[in-house]
């Protein structure tokens, strides 16, 4: 049996495996299995086949099962320099946050104003291993900024770990996903990936993103049901993901930070209900510090 074949193998015994845990351990509260979960649909990653389904919040976004990824001719390359559409008139923009109904925890510090700062350029998360700066999308996703911006000032992120560390190998794909108030992400906590700031907002997409490596994006339940947790993709296989993510920013600096941490291994939660909601906490733990944007 060659490697891909025996990763291939693993990857669908692994979901099997959480497939079965998950009808029999299925909550009455079904919506809470919350953002950013890798689970359940089948994508090819250079002829290794892989479940992988981001889901979250309200619902459940999941790429295309029964096609191959989106064709990277069709999408262009997100970095710092190019944007993936024309800004809109940022002096217009108001934005609509609403009370999140799905019955996920949450860690309630109010509403984010209508009004968004539209002159954020930087995104800083300080990081018990060190800094992570990120370049903001402020013309392309204004509300998903704005959201970020409230929160932070609120001290909403300090002190919380990132509870998922999704690889090719467990999962096809390659991110670091955070935001989760609540996440213990020691491997044991049942709901790591449930947790929310209480109101969700509308997905701000646009055509030409993909997921490359250094890319944020907002974390989500299905459509327009974003929240506090966003992802930070590590890897090629990342890009295979449908445009459905909201995208705020590409990583400046700290690249060598997250990639120690996708280098590290991850620790496989047998109790988590939601699938793949917090079932694969980084085993290198990443705590976040402090979160400004400026």
């Amino acid at each position: 049996m060659s490697g891909e074949d025996r990763q291939s193998q693993l990857a669908r015994e692994h979901k099997e495996r959480q497939a079965r845990r998950a009808e029999q351990e299925r909550p009455k509260t079904k919506r809470n299995a919350l953002i950013g979960v890798v689970v359940a649909a089948v994508v090819v990653v250079g002829g290794l086949v892989a479940a992988t389904t981001l889901m979250g919040g309200t619902g459940q976004a999941k790429p295309d099962a029964a096609s191959p990824a989106p064709s990277s001719s069709t999408l262009e390359d997100l970095s710092p320099t190019t944007a993936p559409s024309p800004p809109v008139d940022l002096s217009k923009v108001t934005c609509s946050y609403r009370k999140d109904t799905s019955g996920s925890p949450a860690k309630k510090v109010g509403m984010p104003p209508r009004k968004p700062n539209t002159k954020l350029k930087t995104m800083t998360i300080t990081t018990n291993h060190g800094a992570i700066v990120i370049d903001l999308l402020t013309a392309q996703s204004p509300c998903a900024v704005n959201s970020l911006a409230f929160l932070a000032r609120k001290n909403f992120y300090d002190n919380t770990k990132c509870h998922r560390l999704a690889t090719p190998e467990n999962s096809g794909l390659g991110l670091l996903q955070c935001g989760d108030p609540q996440a213990k992400a020691d491997g044991k906590n049942p709901t790591d990936g449930q947790g929310s700031p209480g109101y969700v907002f509308d997905d701000e997409l646009s055509a030409g993103i993909q997921y490359v490596p250094g890319v944020v994006a907002m974390a989500n339940g299905g459509p327009n049901s974003n929240g506090s947790q966003f992802w930070i993709s590590l890897s090629e296989e990342t890009t295979q993901l449908e445009p459905v993510y909201t995208p705020v920013g590409t990583v400046a600096k700290g690249m060598d930070i997250l990639d120690k941490i996708f280098k590290g291994g991850w620790i496989t939660n047998p109790a988590d209900i939601t699938g793949d909601g917090g079932s694969t906490a980084p085993k290198i733990p990443v705590i976040i510090k402090d979160v400004r944007l400026s």
